[in-house]
């Protein structure tokens, strides 16, 4: 077998580009509690860990910007993580070396692991960075560009069975996707956290030669440059899940708060032990705010996150609870009587899943309602896994349409 001679780096242009006003916040620095010596000063064309340069940037967090590089050696385009100082992705790695060493799955392939990572010293610390698979862009990207900001039946059936697959291989191998970590950041399965894959490596490519040929704006001040990100285009790839920062391994069931706000289980909201079914309710949430143009949840009560409230919209939604959910959380003594009857300070709002669903009709409307029934169930115990939800009718329809008319 003949080896490839490794890439030289290339030269990306010094001039030529719009330079942005320096008092004016762009990018990481309009992130709340912003402080400019926590990132880690990358320039487009630099080399990190002998192999992976620098050829854009993609985005930016609180704690990492993201950077698409070619790989010298392989030749190759990954994305690169450069993490804030301080910010340790030891779980990230862990749960991405641990899904790694398990048996093929279909769903394998259509989760987002840690490639590589390794650690570079800056001017004022140390930083992870992490190496990933290029991917497209976020659901929640493409809905924004969508007439109504919704996405298609079609295109809901295939990114949501395909999710829940591997969902499938994450579960079968002990891993929860939701979790919390020690800095009060939750994750859940939402929008945010799934990405198109790409099928066809010439876009990006064509990325690394666009900012040769009309290099993005960028503001240069005395200690650092300060990048716009490019966004990425559309892609039809297969959608793969990522963000497995705050992921848990381990089949035990699990304590502390996890999920965000409005996407709370009824079993985090309550304190109970939770879990790989609060992925389950996350799916739910997210095809409901593909679809539709509010969040199931409202949650709130003068504008504040409100147990009472969204316990309430639950109720509304699912009916009430068994009496022997209800036994295992002492808190939720707040809320209801011994005799199961609710006690809230909030009343009970007048909505059913059917009320407020508006997107479907017909057959579509009840596959639809039935698929959210199905999932909307207070015990965890009586919500499906992620195998079996990923053969719901709603899911299959297509399938099944397709033999039909065979």
């Amino acid at each position: 077998m003949v080896s490839i001679p490794p890439l030289h780096p290339r030269q990306f242009p010094v001039s030529g580009f719009m330079k942005l006003d320096p008092s004016n916040k762009i990018e990481e620095e309009q992130l709340p509690f912003y402080v400019a010596e926590s990132y880690y000063l990358v320039y487009i064309g630099e080399v990190f860990a002998s192999r992976y340069q620098v050829v854009s940037k993609l985005g930016y967090g609180t704690s990492s910007t993201t950077w698409l590089c070619r790989d010298l050696q392989e030749r190759g385009y990954y994305t690169l993580k450069v993490c804030v100082q301080g910010q340790q992705p030891n779980n990230e790695i862990a749960t991405s070396e641990h899904l790694r060493k398990c048996s093929d799955h279909s769903g394998k392939k259509l989760v987002r692991l840690v490639l590589d990572s390794f650690e570079l010293v800056g001017p004022h610390g140390k930083h992870t960075c992490l190496i990933y698979q290029p991917l497209g862009m976020t659901f929640t990207e493409f809905r924004d560009l969508l007439p109504e900001r919704k996405f298609p039946k079609n295109l809901l059936q295939r990114s949501i069975q395909l999710t829940l697959i591997a969902l499938a291989f994450m579960h079968e191998n002990h891993v929860i996707h939701t979790g919390q970590s020690y800095a009060y950041t939750f994750l859940h399965i939402s929008s945010n956290n799934l990405h198109f894959g790409i099928e066809d490596p010439s876009v990006l490519s064509q990325i690394e030669e666009d900012e040769t040929k009309r290099p993005i704006a960028r503001k240069v001040l005395p200690d650092r440059i300060i990048y716009f990100s490019r966004p990425m285009p559309v892609s039809t790839g297969l959608p793969v899940l990522s963000d497995l920062g705050e992921a848990r391994i381990g089949g035990d069931k699990q304590r502390g708060d996890s999920m965000p706000g409005i996407y709370r289980a009824p079993e985090v909201v309550l304190d109970m032990d939770w879990d790989s079914k609060v992925d389950i309710w996350s799916i739910g949430a997210m095809a409901w705010d593909l679809v539709e143009d509010t969040h199931l949840f409202f949650a709130k009560k003068d504008r504040v996150l409100n147990d009472d409230q969204h316990l309430a919209e639950m109720i509304s939604l699912m009916g009430s609870p068994p009496p022997e959910f209800l036994k295992r959380s002492e808190k939720s003594e707040r809320f209801w009587t011994p005799q199961g009857k609710w006690k809230g300070a909030v009343p009970i709002p007048e909505q059913t899943l059917s009320m407020r669903e508006r997107q479907f009709s017909g057959e579509d409307n009840i596959l639809f309602l039935n698929f959210l029934r199905n999932i909307f169930r207070w015990s965890p115990d009586e919500r499906p896994t992620a195998e079996e939800l990923a053969y719901d009718d709603f899911l299959m329809q297509p399938v099944l349409e397709s033999r039909a008319q065979k």
